[in-house]
């Protein structure tokens, strides 16, 4: 990503990782638990959510993170599936603003403004931010820990506590491992940008 992109990204990743923490910290506290609300994760805020390691391996990596939503399952009226609802919160969150801010390229501001520079620089930066939210959307789905798809995964499966800490164990590793493999070395193992590609094709 050259540095123009970069800088066009920020207000979308920005957006997006906020968005996501800040859903999961509401459905959490819709379910039954405080912990998040308490720790003042239900905001727009992204001072409240920003790991500026995490954020600086999006923009430089193509990958990273935020800070993570804590809530405690036994607060949860029915935890196994609370669980899956928390963290299938995040991405959905995703997937909706990044509909919303296609739709408005699509519908909302007329294809002559871009003739301007500074309507054109809005119209990429809102480009941009709906590719993103749409990106962390399917990134997040991938049920590889500790990428809330896992989470959704292994509330279905109910696995016990030690078995799921080995694969917790394990995940992260490999996520990486996958993630600067498919940076560094060009091989395509989770096409993501390709399904972001078709999504936003589709919708445009």
């Amino acid at each position: 990503m050259d540095l123009q992109s970069q800088l066009y990204s920020i207000p979308g990743i920005l957006l997006g990782l906020t968005v996501h923490e800040c859903c999961h910290a509401l459905c959490a506290w819709k379910l039954g638990d405080s912990t998040a609300k308490d720790q003042g994760r239900i905001t727009l805020n992204p001072l409240k959510h920003i790991d500026i390691i995490g954020f600086l391996f999006i923009m430089f990596a193509g990958f990273g993170w935020a800070k993570p939503v804590q809530f405690n399952p036994e607060r949860l009226s029915h935890p196994r599936r609370d669980k899956a609802l928390i963290a299938a919160a995040g991405p959905f969150s995703n997937f909706i603003l990044g509909l919303v801010l296609i739709l408005a390229l699509k519908y909302l501001i007329p294809g002559r403004v871009v003739i301007h520079s500074a309507a054109e620089s809005l119209i990429l930066g809102i480009y941009y931010a709906a590719f993103i939210n749409f990106g962390l959307f399917v990134f997040n789905l991938i049920p590889i820990p500790p990428l809330d798809g896992s989470h959704i995964v292994f509330s279905s499966l109910n696995l016990r506590p030690e078995t799921e800490y080995r694969i917790m164990r394990i995940g992260t590793p490999l996520l990486f491992i996958i993630m600067i493999a498919q940076s560094r070395l060009g091989i395509t193992i989770l096409p993501i940008g390709k399904i972001v590609q078709a999504i936003v094709e589709l919708l445009l």
